[in-house]
């Protein structure tokens, strides 16, 4: 693993948002939702594509406070432009858990 400089890290701005909107996105290589996702005032509402399919249904998204980097690109992916990166790790089958905030806090706070 290369090391990185703490100003590197600084570089990546992930927070917090609110999934406020799934949807079934059939376009997509391997099974995934798109998400529209709210991060409060200061950055909005953006979108994400998701391979969250094996570890979520539809209705367990909606509302959920997760965290995500906000400083990406925008990514094209078949028909749809995923604009912020939704974090997650791989549990023992390879299919991603999200990682998110063990309690309820301000949309758009920033993790550092």
């Amino acid at each position: 693993m290369e090391p990185i400089r703490f100003d590197d890290f600084l570089k990546v701005d992930v927070r917090v948002g609110r999934i406020v909107e799934v949807r079934p996105f059939p376009n997509a290589r391997k099974p995934a939702y798109q998400l529209e996702i709210d991060f409060g005032a200061e950055i909005g509402r953006k979108r994400s594509s998701a391979q969250l399919t094996q570890c979520y249904a539809a209705e367990e998204l909606k509302g959920r406070q997760v965290l995500a980097v906000v400083n990406f690109p925008p990514r094209q992916i078949a028909n749809f432009f995923s604009e912020v990166l939704v974090l997650g790790v791989p549990d023992t089958d390879g299919n991603v858990v999200l990682i998110q905030p063990e309690r309820e806090v301000p949309l758009g706070g920033r993790l550092f």
